[in-house]
């Protein structure tokens, strides 16, 4: 019965960076054995007898292949990271991206904290905590980390304690509403427009200020993704026209001095 050839995966990808950076000294397993099977790996005895691994040129060309489709992957992840930002804020949200925020995680296995990293973490512009209404958006460009993240229940818990509402949003043709838990919302960019194909249930948090202490702490340390230059400018300028028009408004002044009303 013939062989099947071994088929290379991230796990073999990992290991060969892995070798690529270290004295290459043998593991022995499985995927080492994939690995020189498929010519990636190349054994290199001393004069001692020893033995060390080296990556060979088609384990290189590997190498640079791979690098080349992660920086394309990132790259496609961050532009729908930020229109979805974007999104947020044309909505009238605060929108904060790569945030590291402690999570309490209470599922049937498991129960305790971790950290989270929303792509997206938004909430209303408001001073009231009972309107915050924070929402978590999940990006995903490939299929295969779609099904490798929905494989995680805790990372889900994590982001719905700190959440009300939680949307994964799906680069066009890489998942099926079918494929996202109930609990989750459901957005994908098609065209180039972000379409709604299931909304997320809104929960309201169990929290008594809206949000956990903890989420509180690292928002107030991290910075908000800027609204456009062309809004800003807008308004700016709608500003000063109102001051030029009123220029008894303080606004109009540099400094204002309020007279005493006490009189004394």
């Amino acid at each position: 019965m013939p062989m099947t050839a071994p088929r290379l995966t991230s796990l073999h990808r990992r290991r060969l960076r892995e070798v690529w950076r270290s004295a290459g000294w043998p593991a022995q397993d499985i995927v080492e054995a994939e690995l020189l099977a498929m010519g990636l790996l190349e054994r290199q005895h001393d004069a001692a007898g020893r033995c060390t691994l080296r990556v060979t040129d088609a384990g290189i060309q590997t190498l640079a292949e791979s690098a080349a489709l992660n920086r394309a992957v990132r790259s496609d992840h961050e532009a729908l990271v930020e229109q979805v930002a974007q999104a947020q804020l044309r909505e009238g949200r605060i929108a904060w991206r790569g945030l590291s925020l402690r999570a309490k995680v209470v599922t049937q296995e498991d129960e305790g904290w971790q950290m989270a990293m929303p792509d997206v973490f938004s909430v209303r512009h408001t001073s009231v905590a009972a309107y915050l209404q924070p929402v978590v958006h999940e990006i995903k460009v490939r299929r295969a980390d779609l099904l490798a993240d929905l494989r995680r229940p805790a990372k889900r818990a994590a982001y719905l304690d700190m959440a009300g509402a939680l949307y994964y949003v799906l680069a066009e043709g890489i998942g099926r509403v079918e494929d996202v838990p109930p609990e989750c919302g459901v957005m994908e960019m098609r065209a180039g427009v972000l379409q709604t194909l299931r909304p997320a249930p809104v929960r309201a948090l169990a929290h008594e200020a809206g949000l956990p202490f903890a989420v509180w702490m690292a928002l107030a340390r991290a910075t908000p993704v800027p609204r456009p230059e062309s809004e800003q400018r807008r308004l700016g300028e709608a500003g000063l026209s109102e001051n030029a028009e009123n220029p008894d408004s303080p606004d109009s002044h540099e400094i204002v001095e309020r007279p005493d009303t006490d009189g004394g």
